[in-house]
Formats: C-alpha cells, sequence, structure tokens
C-alpha cells in the first residue's frame, strides 16, 4: 500500500491467500489489515476447500483416483494429516445438521468473513462446479449457531493442517 501510495499508482483492492476452515491464520496474521479502518483490502482465498479435502471425499480413508491429494502425493497433504481428518469429520457433522454439503459450508463460511471479496474455486466435473457456484447464492445463509460450531472446532485444534 505505501508503495503504492509513493508511486502514486491504484492501491491493490485484493490479496490472495490459503484461507480455509483448516487453515485460518490469516484471521490472525492479516485480517486486520483488511478491515476499513486499516487498508480496506479485501481477501481472495485460494483453495477454500483445502485441495478438495472439505468436500469429504477423502473422510473415512477413501484415497479416491481421481481426487488431486492421492494423484499427486505431495501436494497438500496437509490437508490429510490426523488432526485435518479428525476437523473435517467434525465439520461434516456440522455440515449435515445445518443440512448442506461439506463442501457449501466450507465456501459459504468463507463468504461469512468480513474481508472475503469472492474465492478461487476449482471443479473437475459441471455437478462440483454447480455446487461451488450454488454456495455463494443469497438463499445460503449459515446461522449463528453454524458458525459457533464451526469455530468450537477450530478452537479445539487451531489450523489443524499446520501440525505435522
Amino acid at each position: 500500500m505505501r508503495c503504492a501510495d509513493e508511486l502514486g499508482v491504484p492501491r491493490p483492492v485484493t490479496i490472495q491467500n490459503s484461507f480455509c476452515m483448516l487453515h485460518r491464520s490469516f484471521e490472525t496474521e492479516l485480517a486486520e489489515a483488511c478491515a476499513p479502518s486499516n487498508f480496506n483490502i479485501r481477501l481472495l482465498p485460494w483453495t477454500p476447500l483445502a485441495g478438495g479435502a472439505l468436500t469429504g471425499k477423502y473422510l473415512g480413508g477413501k484415497k479416491p483416483a481421481e481426487g488431486r491429494l492421492i494423484k499427486y502425493p505431495s501436494f497438500m497433504q496437509r490437508y490429510l494429516n490426523d488432526e485435518s481428518q479428525r476437523a473435517t469429520e467434525q465439520y461434516s457433522v456440522i455440515a449435515k445438521e445445518a443440512g448442506v454439503s461439506l463442501a457449501t459450508l466450507a465456501l459459504a463460511w468463507c463468504k461469512t468473513r468480513f474481508y472475503v471479496s469472492s474465492t478461487i474455486i476449482g471443479a473437475t466435473s459441471m455437478a462440483q462446479l454447480k455446487e461451488n457456484i450454488d454456495a455463494f447464492d443469497d438463499a445460503v445463509v449459515l446461522s449463528k449457531e453454524t458458525l459457533d460450531a464451526i469455530d468450537e472446532v477450530h478452537f479445539k485444534c487451531v489450523n489443524p493442517c499446520m501440525i505435522p
């Protein structure tokens, strides 16, 4: 921001960081800078579905051959560690209680953060793309109880993907 101001060019309007229910370090590192009272910059999270882990397709020891985290064994394995799997299982229960898919829960949760302007999504099928887009429909609103349940899981194990 300072460089943009010094150069007399427009300030950035967004930054891209990894951010999802399994990796919330942004909240304690940069979210304050995003506030309107600070730099008023928005987050454009990448991997809001934790490389596909927050779709539930890896739960219960499943290893779908088409899954990125299986196809590419050195790619984002942090989302498959034991703590991440435990948290994902708990988020799956919350999603069922809220009447939405786990992917919808994860994307709709991102939408509730004041600093998130949109998210970078990825899909390998039209069905996945539709589910991702539908999560941003105004009809998908997570209740306070659902958000509190998500926070409860998070506070039991903060940023589980960061645990080796």
